[in-house]
C-alpha cells in the first residue's frame, strides 16, 4: 500500500473522490472492465496521475476498499443476543444492494489476486467476523446460549451466503426485511433462540 505522504499535491478529498469512483465502476460494470482510464475520465484527471499513485489496478481497487472500511456490526448491543442479530440484519439489509454489488463484482478477481484478497478480507470481511464474534460472545457470557453450540459457527455464513444468493436465485437483493425474516425463521431457530 503507497502511504500518503508519498502522494503529491492529492488533497484526502480528492483522493477520497478517486476511491468512489472505483468503487462505483466495480459496481457498475464489474473488475475486469474497470479500467484507469475510466476512473481518469470520471474524475477529470490523467491516468498517470492515477498511475503515479498507484501502479496497478488490483493496489488502486485495495486501497479503496481499505479507505471505505464500514463495519456494519459494531456496536451492535442491545443487551439480548436475539435482538441483537435482528439489528445485524437491519444493518447489513441498509446498504445490501451497493455492498452485494461489490463483493459480486470483486469474487472472481479475489481469486486470482492475493492483495486483493487480502484487502477485501482486512476491510469487508474480518471486521464483520470480530463484530459477529463478539455478539455472540456476549450471548454465551449472558448465558443466552451454551459455549460450544454447534450453529454458532454458521451465524455469519448464513448473513451473508442469504445476501451473495439471492440475488442470483431470485433476482433481488436480501434487503432489511427480508434479512429479518431469515433471521426469525433460520437463525434464532437455530440457536435456539425465539
Amino acid at each position: 500500500m503507497t502511504s500518503t505522504s508519498n502522494r503529491s499535491k492529492i488533497t484526502p478529498e480528492r483522493e477520497q473522490e478517486f476511491y468512489d469512483a472505483v468503487l462505483d465502476q466495480l459496481r457498475e460494470c464489474g473488475y475486469e472492465a474497470l479500467t484507469m482510464e475510466g476512473v481518469a475520465t470520471r474524475t477529470r484527471c490523467s491516468k498517470s496521475t492515477l498511475y503515479r499513485q498507484w501502479k496497478t489496478k488490483p493496489q488502486f481497487v485495495a486501497a479503496a476498499l481499505r479507505a471505505n472500511r464500514c463495519v456494519r456490526f459494531a456496536g451492535i448491543d442491545t443487551g439480548s443476543l436475539a435482538e441483537d442479530l435482528r439489528e445485524a440484519a437491519r444493518a447489513v439489509g441498509e446498504r445490501s444492494g451497493r455492498d452485494t454489488m461489490l463483493v459480486q463484482a470483486l469474487s472472481h478477481a479475489v481469486l486470482q489476486d492475493a492483495e486483493l484478497q487480502r484487502a477485501l478480507r482486512e476491510t469487508l470481511i474480518e471486521p464483520e467476523l470480530q463484530a459477529m464474534d463478539a455478539i455472540i460472545r456476549r450471548g454465551v457470557e449472558r448465558g443466552e446460549i451454551p459455549e460450544g453450540h454447534p450453529a454458532v459457527e454458521f451465524v455469519t455464513l448464513q448473513l451473508f451466503g442469504v445476501l451473495r444468493v439471492r440475488p442470483i436465485l431470485e433476482g433481488e437483493y436480501a434487503d432489511e426485511e427480508y434479512l429479518l425474516r431469515f433471521v426469525e425463521a433460520c437463525v434464532l431457530p437455530g440457536l435456539g433462540l425465539t
